[in-house]
């Protein structure tokens, strides 16, 4: 079973025990406990300021900008393992982890990288 659209981790266990609640009342035989395991979580969210993209495809490892094809700096950080969308309007997307303080985690660690480096702008 997956479960998609869910605001939380407990939102995602609170609907699937329901799903499993009710797949019982029909008649359904499930034997033991359902092991429930967060395998990707996405998030979207805005550092409050422009980034300037170029310098920091150029500063930061791991890193894909190619404004031709995709208008977002693509930013594989290894510690939390995410994958950041970042946009020059400082909005973001965090994707690929496993649960939700790995998303503070990498927006806080990324947001300090920028900042420290003047990639970062607030008008």
């Amino acid at each position: 079973m997956v479960c998609t659209g869910a605001k939380s981790e407990k939102e995602a266990r609170r609907a699937t025990m329901n799903v499993i609640k009710e797949l019982k009342k029909s008649g359904i035989i499930i034997i033991g406990k359902p092991d429930i395991k967060i395998q990707n979580i996405v998030a979207s969210g805005a550092l409050g300021g422009m980034a300037d993209l170029e310098k920091a495809a150029y500063m930061l490892n791991h890193t894909m900008y190619e404004p031709e094809q995709f208008p977002g700096l693509i930013y594989r950080m290894a510690d939390p393992k995410v994958v950041i969308l970042l946009f020059a309007s400082g909005k973001l997307v965090c994707t690929g982890a496993k649960n939700e303080e790995d998303v503070h985690v990498a927006v806080e660690k990324l947001h300090a990288l920028l900042e420290e480096t003047d990639f970062i702008f607030y008008e």
